[in-house]
């Protein structure tokens, strides 16, 4: 079984400074990602968190960038929070953004991002909540290092937080297809050696 759980530097001291300083706050953040073997592909999740005194209202999301090799219709919510949440959550593919204002994440333009879109009641947090494990299939397991934007508003004034950060992505390449059905130009060329061919069995047997 293949797993790998990452967790960078950048998101501890932000989760740590958001629990030693109030004015210290981070918007949503991918804490951990793991990857595992599914019927021949990959699947990907991402456990993501709404740090202390933060709000997620309807219209809010996030986006994974460059999410190479990604299995249409495969993305899906387990172990939501609140626990009736997972249906308000909708994903969609990109290959630009939606990336919130004033954040440039490096962006493939020609690899899908996958964002995640919250679309229900009001979420308030008096301390973090893991809101779920948001997952996607991959055709690759191999990783590269890649974005992740976020935006939802503070509690206190409901301030919007747009939030930059590192992330984990799968990167890889799709091999064509090897096809036991020579191709016409190898045909052609086997077509004019056949004649030389026979000549030249021919003069061997006149020789013999």
């Amino acid at each position: 079984m293949i797993r790998r759980n990452w967790i960078a530097r950048l998101f501890a001291a932000a989760l740590v400074a958001a629990g030693v300083s109030a004015p210290a706050q981070a918007g949503l953040l991918p804490v951990s990602v793991s990857v595992q073997p599914e019927a021949g592909n990959f699947r990907w999740t991402y456990s993501v968190v709404l740090p202390t005194d933060m709000q997620l209202q309807a219209g809010n999301y996030f986006t994974i960038y460059d999410f190479g090799g990604y299995v249409a219709g495969s993305a899906s919510v387990t172990s939501p929070f609140p626990a009736d949440a997972a249906p308000f959550w909708t994903a969609s593919t990109s290959k630009v953004g939606p990336t919130p204002n004033l954040l440039n994440p490096q962006d493939d333009p020609n690899i899908d991002n996958i964002t995640w879109t919250y679309n229900g009641p009001t979420i308030n947090t008096g301390g973090k909540e893991t809101l779920g494990n948001f997952s996607a299939t991959s055709l690759y397991s191999d990783t590269q290092s890649s974005f992740f934007t976020g935006t939802n508003p503070r509690a206190v004034d409901g301030v919007i937080d747009s939030n930059i950060t590192e992330t984990i992505s799968p990167i890889g390449q799709t091999m064509p297809p090897v096809s036991g059905v020579p191709e016409p130009a190898t045909l052609a060329l086997a077509g004019l050696g056949l004649p030389f061919a026979g000549l030249a069995r021919w003069i061997r047997r006149k020789k013999a």
